[in-house]
């Protein structure tokens, strides 16, 4: 009598996580022996024995909009509240090469992030803020060595020791071809850059974390869990195999290579999702040739899933955020952004921003979540999950390697076409109602009232124009073509490019000039 079901129970109706996992009504057994502690091999309950025992997450706010001298308000606020890191946002002429006076910077400059012009803005931007003593992360991919150069200009002129230098750049173009578009040079150059890097931080900047390998940004576009892991790891593997055809030791460039991922709201599979990753990235580094253990351990940063904002109900959006902030915490996260619930709107508010932080804040000091390492390890469904989400995300690593690797697989469309099927899926399912988002599609209100927004000037770009005109006529102009005339011959040669794009940024080249440089060299890539 004991072990039969209740009569009531629905045999036929199916429950699936997003990634189209079937979930059981109950699971009784584990499907993965947990013989490993945590920071053993391979790492699936943390990369760290103690985890926050010892230490927190790095709680970091995505911050950058308007003018470096706006951005650096924001950014005092939120280290006098308590943020321990902080996260760059450059808008998208920064991102694409474009200075601010260019006509393709119309109507974008400030809008979604930071205008960076040259290390004048630079220096504005961390004006009052010694980097010896915080983490930054640029969220920058094809300008990104532009970006780094002016970074060191501005430590070096702040007297820091470099080899103490601690950050991260994102430097992931790979996803960019797939998910994103902020692209400029062909893919066998940009991978050219990012090997640049590689080599030149290895010597110069030991601390630095030099690629940021970007999932966000490939579930942002729409993929599910599985596909976010698969795709990132996958180019991932690419990223590795370049630096050791460039001769570099993976157990030293190993150390310094991250990860960035989303969060969702399915909180199980968010959970799982991550453990999964760094049982899968050990695997793939071992393989390799890393025999280092922090080669081997995947090191990530999350943010709050952007996607899943709404703009119908914001307020609801708070309660995403903790859910979803959570999942990440529950998952081992190295450091973790929070958005702000007004961000389906606009930029976030102040106010928005602060809350975001005291989210975290919570969870850390009051909740008692960070007191156990992987508290959700040994669940039934949790180890069941995370197996399920590794096997799926295998068979599409093995796709992949099959067609030549990520490059030849991005330049096929598989993994476009692949997120672009998953997106769709998910649009229907919220437009048939099988999938339920509070205050959209169920729980309306019909008049609702919006709240204000957080609006950028549209005068930025006049005032960044403005200081272009003045750097111009101010700047060594005769040391600024020197500059660029050396970095044009590094450029064509196989000569490391960075000490080139230092030395010019350093004369007040602008980023648009540097980029030029490279685009008379290499070209743009067209989809």
């Amino acid at each position: 009598m004991g072990s039969q079901k209740p009569a009531s129970l629905n045999e036929d109706k199916k429950f699936l996580t997003d990634s189209e996992i079937e979930i059981q009504r109950i699971y009784t057994e584990l499907t993965h022996s947990l013989s490993e502690d945590a920071g053993q091999f391979p790492f699936t309950r943390g990369i760290h024995a103690s985890m926050y025992r010892d230490k927190l997450w790095t709680m970091r706010q995505y911050s950058g909009f308007s003018t470096a001298e706006e951005s650096n308000k924001r950014y005092h606020y939120l280290l006098n509240h308590g943020t321990t890191g902080l996260s760059v946002a450059f808008d998208l002429p920064t991102q694409i090469g474009y200075d601010s006076d260019h006509e393709m910077s119309e109507g974008e400059v400030g809008k979604a992030g930071v205008a960076i012009d040259s290390l004048q803005d630079m220096e504005i931007l961390f004006d009052g803020i010694d980097l010896g003593n915080i983490t930054v992360s640029m969220t920058i991919n094809a300008t990104a060595y532009i970006l780094l150069a002016m970074y060191i200009a501005v430590a070096k002129k702040q007297n820091v020791d470099l080899k103490k230098l601690s950050g991260t750049v994102q430097n992931d173009i790979l996803k960019e071809y797939a998910a994103r578009g902020t692209f400029i040079y062909p893919p066998k150059h940009s991978m050219r850059l990012i090997t640049d890097i590689f080599e030149y931080c290895s010597k110069e900047l030991p601390g630095w974390n030099t690629i940021s390998v970007s999932g966000y940004h490939i579930r942002e576009a729409g993929s599910t869990a599985v596909q976010e892991i698969a795709f990132t790891l996958s180019n991932g593997k690419s990223y590795l195999k370049a630096a050791i055809d460039r001769g570099l030791d993976i157990n030293v460039f190993g150390r310094r290579m991250s990860f960035f991922f989303n969060a969702h709201n399915n909180m199980f599979e968010e959970v799982a999702k991550f453990r999964a990753a760094r049982r899968m990235w050990a695997k793939i580094t071992k393989v390799l040739g890393a025999t280092d253990p922090r080669a081997q351990m995947l090191r990530f940063h999350t943010q709050t899933g952007g996607s899943t904002l709404t703009a119908q109900q914001p307020m609801n959006n708070i309660v995403r955020v903790t859910l979803q902030a959570l999942a990440a915490v529950l998952g081992g996260t190295q450091s973790l952004h929070t958005n702000g619930f007004d961000e389906a709107l606009s930029l976030p508010s102040e106010m928005a921003a602060g809350l975001a932080l005291r989210t975290q804040q919570v969870i850390a000091f009051e909740s008692s979540v960070a007191q156990t390492v992987d508290p959700l390890g040994g669940s039934f469904f949790i180890e069941h999950l995370t197996d399920e989400l590794e096997s799926n995300a295998w068979a599409y690593i093995e796709k992949i390697d099959a067609m030549g690797g990520s490059i030849q697989a991005i330049e096929e469309g598989f993994i476009q076409e692949e997120i672009a099927r998953s997106a769709y899926a998910y649009q229907r399912s919220i437009e048939d109602e099988t999938k339920t988002i509070i205050g959209v599609n169920k729980f309306v209100h019909k008049h609702e009232k919006q709240s204000g927004v957080f609006k950028v000037d549209d005068d930025i770009r006049k005032l960044q124009m403005e200081k272009l005109k003045k750097l111009r006529l101010l700047r060594n102009q005769e040391a600024v073509d020197h500059a660029l005339k050396k970095l044009e011959i590094a450029a064509s040669s196989n000569d490391n490019v960075m000490p080139y794009v230092v030395n010019a940024v350093e004369q007040y080249t602008t980023l648009g000039e540097i980029a030029d440089v490279l685009r008379k060299i290499f070209g743009e890539y067209k989809e």
